[in-house]
């Protein structure tokens, strides 16, 4: 723990708290920063400024990255018959194992006929944003669509209650250029979903991690 420490102190010695740093900047700090012996995750948090109990300013929804995730999703789909590309799929067998504790998997799509069948998992696959829904593509027919998705870089992003927006947008490994690649095409998402009722600053706050790394502001008219 200590030396963990001794690192994380190192890498804020780096970074100065009182900035906001362009994208480039930014990116190419958490490169200089990760401390981590694996491939560690990078992700952006947006602290917006909207009131998510207003039906009309819930920002959800999904989109896949220019250059992918760095990370394969291991996908579950509820469907009947064989569906090409998904590593599981089922109907009241999963269900089943679901409820046991089984949760090796990062996304679940469905067909329409099978919701009220994966609605009994809400309380499972709800808190751990898994539950199928058709804003981010994973309520749908075309399921070896979906799968493709998955498999080739889509995120899915969800305000939560305080406003704010996680997502990943890359490895550490990724070149520098296709990480800020990535994150102004997430950026684009989020500036086109701003509710049209929302009030003053929309984004009041934005910043750039990586895994067990610190946060690094990032300046919003940069991007």
């Amino acid at each position: 723990m200590a030396k963990k420490s001794k690192q994380l102190r190192a890498a804020l010695e780096k970074i100065d708290s009182t900035k906001a740093y362009s994208v480039e900047e930014a990116v190419a700090l958490a490169k200089e920063t990760n401390f981590a012996k694996f491939d560690a995750t990078v992700e952006v948090a947006y602290n917006l400024n909207i009131d998510v109990k207003k039906a009309d300013q819930q920002i959800r929804g999904a989109m896949v990255l220019p250059n992918g995730t760095g990370k394969t999703a291991r996908v579950l789909v509820f469907a009947r018959g064989a569906k090409a590309g998904a590593d599981f799929v089922g109907e009241d067998d999963l269900v089943a194992k679901i409820n046991d504790g089984w949760l090796d998997f990062d996304v679940v799509i469905a067909t329409p006929d099978m919701m009220a069948l994966v609605g009994r998992l809400g309380r499972v696959l709800g808190p751990r944003n898994l539950m199928p829904n058709p804003k981010t593509g994973t309520v749908t027919m075309d399921v070896a669509k979906a799968v493709e998705e998955s498999k080739g870089g889509k995120i899915t992003y969800r305000a939560d209650r305080a406003g704010i927006v996680q997502a990943i947008i890359g490895k550490v490994s990724f070149d520098a250029d296709k990480l800020v690649e990535n994150f102004k095409a997430f950026n684009d998402v989020i500036q086109k979903a701003k509710p049209a009722t929302a009030k003053g600053t929309y984004v009041t706050s934005l910043t750039l991690t990586t895994t067990q790394g610190p946060g690094i502001k990032v300046d919003v008219n940069s991007l």
